[in-house]
């Protein structure tokens, strides 16, 4: 599911996707693909980044076996790798998604 796309530019196919499973704009998608590249310049997020970050803003949580939950829900291609649109699709589904979305991953 995970789609590959320029350096510095998200793709038109993934802004699209994103535009209509997420509550996004247009404008606000960009500006967190601008940051994701900031943290992960070769646009995948792998468990080691996630986990760095996780105990940087909580410290006293178990950082490996919530990323392993967080893998195995969002990496939807399998790929041990988070890429922008997984990235993306994890944040709506967490933050604002439906209870109904929130069941189905």
């Amino acid at each position: 599911m995970g789609h590959k796309h320029s350096k510095g530019k998200i793709s038109h196919e993934d802004l699209q996707y994103l535009l209509k499973k997420t509550n996004h704009s247009k404008e606000e998608i960009k500006e967190w693909h601008k940051g994701f590249l900031e943290d992960c310049p070769d646009g995948e997020l792998t468990k080691t980044q996630f986990v760095g970050m996780y105990t940087k803003i909580f410290p006293g949580g178990n950082a490996e076996k919530f990323s392993e939950n967080v893998f195995r829900t969002f990496d939807t291609d399998r790929s041990g790798t988070i890429d922008f649109r997984e990235f993306m699709l994890a944040l709506h589904v967490t933050s604002s998604g439906t209870p109904e979305e929130k069941l189905t991953w």
